[in-house]
């Protein structure tokens, strides 16, 4: 089980990683993909930097977190994607949804399972332990 959840982790942090470099490169192309349309350079910017900072923050975590086993670093991205997760609830009781709505409030509920179970199995360290002082 350990071994599974530290690889969902682990792709699923690249794959996040990979977005957030979208966003930085070729913010129209990828934010498209996501149904976003900036509003001028003003919303490039928004895009290149709050979407990359996303991604690459949350899937970077779940990637450092994987690789040296810590729980504690999954915990940043199961913040950001339960956020993200209640946002997009939100939006669905008040404005409505689509059909499109779901596919990526089940990539952010999933996520959130898997870096919640994985943080649980994975070991944790105290703040400060193993620093020499």
């Amino acid at each position: 089980m350990r071994f599974v959840l530290t690889a969902l982790a682990m792709v699923g942090g690249i794959i996040f990683v990979l977005i957030g470099l979208g966003f930085f490169f070729q913010p129209q192309s990828t934010g498209a993909s996501f149904a976003l349309l900036p509003d001028g350079i003003p919303g490039l910017a928004v895009m290149r930097a709050d979407m990359t900072a996303f991604f690459v923050v949350g899937g970077g975590c779940m990637i450092w977190g994987a690789w040296k086993r810590n729980g504690e670093l999954l915990l940043v991205p199961a913040a950001l994607f339960a956020i993200a997760f209640t946002g997009r609830l939100v939006t669905a009781v008040v404005d409505g949804a689509t059909p499109q709505f779901w596919l990526p409030m089940l990539v952010e509920g999933a996520t959130v399972i898997v870096t919640l179970l994985a943080s649980r199995h994975l070991p944790h360290q105290a703040v400060g332990e193993g620093e020499a002082l």
